[in-house]
């Protein structure tokens, strides 16, 4: 009799151990499955804003963004156009929206070193599980536009560093960007930024929207709780310029 209480305790003690372990298990899973990468960014004499990315809506996109910033990429770099109502935008090596990144900056022991864009995962390129709205807080890729020129599907997979940050709701661009994260802390940081001094608002000036004095990202770091979201896949970037000049 004693014996037989015995084995029934230590069954029951093995059974409660086996569901904590499924319990556990299913939790881990569970919070890894949730716990979207953060991004945290630095502006030299405006303080820090959190972003979280969304991996599940555009996944190379947010692997570029995290591979750049974890490797330093957009440490020093600025914000070189600022409109009030809109956006505010930086990422360009260059400081002026003509700069691209190179592979040499996502990847190691790169044999021939180019600049490389990265295919856009939005709607207007055929890519639908996009559904980010481009509101308020929304980050976003910048990108060339070539549809004067006939060359469509080529602005949109022109996207590389480049990124803006919504101030305010704009649906006309939703569909035809790469939205891939949304600002969780610090918007007031962002809206500080959009109302910066500019050189001129013409659009017709070659320095309108730029900050007189362009906002330093001082870096950008991204948590990415143990998980590899890998090296984004690239393509050659299209040169309008050359495609003239030949």
């Amino acid at each position: 009799m004693k014996t037989k209480t015995i084995i029934t305790i230590i069954a029951i003690i093995l059974v409660i151990a086996l569901i904590g372990w499924l319990c556990y298990g299913y939790y881990e899973k569970f919070a890894k499955e949730v716990q979207n990468p953060i991004a945290t960014m630095e502006i030299e004499g405006y303080g820090e804003v959190k972003i979280e990315l969304y991996p599940e809506f555009a996944p190379n996109t947010v692997a570029n963004f995290i591979r750049l910033a974890n490797r330093g990429f957009y440490d020093g770099l600025t914000f070189h156009r600022t409109i009030p109502d809109f956006m505010i935008q930086g990422g360009d090596k260059n400081g002026n929206g003509s700069g691209s990144p190179s592979l040499s900056d996502i990847k190691d022991d790169v044999v021939v070193d180019k600049e490389y864009s990265i295919k856009g995962e939005f709607i207007a390129n055929g890519y639908n599980k996009n559904t980010i709205r481009h509101e308020e807080g929304v980050i976003s890729m910048a990108r060339g536009d070539y549809s004067a020129y006939g060359y469509v599907e080529e602005g949109y997979n022109s996207a590389g560093s480049q990124f803006f940050i919504m101030t305010k709701n704009t649906s006309t661009l939703n569909g035809l960007y790469a939205a891939f994260g949304k600002v969780i802390e610090g918007m007031d940081v962002i809206h500080n930024i959009e109302n910066v001094e500019v050189v001129t608002r013409d659009s017709s000036e070659t320095d309108a929207d730029k900050p007189v004095n362009p906002p330093v990202i001082k870096s950008i770091r991204v948590e990415t709780y143990g998980i590899d979201y890998g090296i984004p896949e690239t393509v050659d970037p299209f040169n309008l310029s050359q495609l003239f000049n030949q």
